[in-house]
């Protein structure tokens, strides 16, 4: 039992950081390092920088880039890390999200996962108050289980309350406020902006529509025999 936890935990370590980063360094996941600029991270990765997606553009422009680790040969080690997700506001790294494949993780404890991180990030801090995560997407409400910080950066061990998923997300704390302000700005202007894009789009329709029924006049008038 004593050695398979050790090789899972191996394992997981695998996942999680490369071995060349030193214990402790809360500024990496694996060789990325927060605060880097985009097109690098992206070369990096081995991704087309063309694929990162826009997720707002005012009034500051943050954007995502998707990276699929892969084991390479039948040698290769097993990747645990399924999809990793790269945050940039104005073109700064200040977030990665890494969520592990279920059948790579399966057995794992949330002791497992704590003591392999721990083996990279340092001593973990047990939460007993911390607050929940934001829910995701479609209301699935998330837990953080355990946290490594220091006064730059910030890692956070989440399980989803839906199955057993866990995901590891890593901060550049110097820019969590203004990506939040700039989030919030952003819903603001796309509210007060809200009414006159609503009457745009109807207008639109309106004048789609008309144009349509002269068209189909002009063709219909010409052929109509009473």
């Amino acid at each position: 039992m004593s050695t398979l936890r050790s090789a899972l935990t191996a394992f997981l370590m695998c996942g999680v950081m490369s071995a060349a980063t030193v214990a402790g360094d809360l500024s990496k996941y694996r060789n990325f390092q927060l605060g880097t600029d985009l097109s690098s991270v992206a070369k990096q990765a081995g991704v087309d920088p063309s694929q990162v997606k826009a997720i707002q553009r005012r009034p500051a422009l943050i954007q995502e880039l998707e990276w699929r680790p892969q084991s390479l040969g039948p040698s290769a080690q097993a990747e645990a890390a399924s999809q990793v997700v790269f945050s940039f506001y104005d073109g700064e790294l200040f977030q990665v999200a890494i969520n592990y494949d279920r059948h790579e993780i399966e057995g794992l404890t949330t002791a497992d996962f704590v003591e392999a991180i721990s083996a990279n990030y340092g001593s973990a801090t047990t939460p007993q108050t911390f607050a929940a995560a934001a829910p995701e997407r479609f209301g699935d409400q998330e837990e953080v289980l355990a946290r490594w910080q220091d006064p730059e950066y910030r890692f956070d061990l989440i399980r989803s309350s839906y199955g057993t998923s866990y995901r590891l997300i890593g901060v550049l704390k110097r820019l969590e406020a203004p990506v939040q302000a700039a989030i919030l700005e952003a819903k603001r202007l796309d509210d007060q902006e809200a009414p006159q894009r609503d009457a745009a789009r109807i207008a639109s329709g309106e004048e789609a529509a008309r144009i349509k029924l002269a068209k189909a006049r002009l063709v219909n008038k010409a052929r109509f025999r009473p």
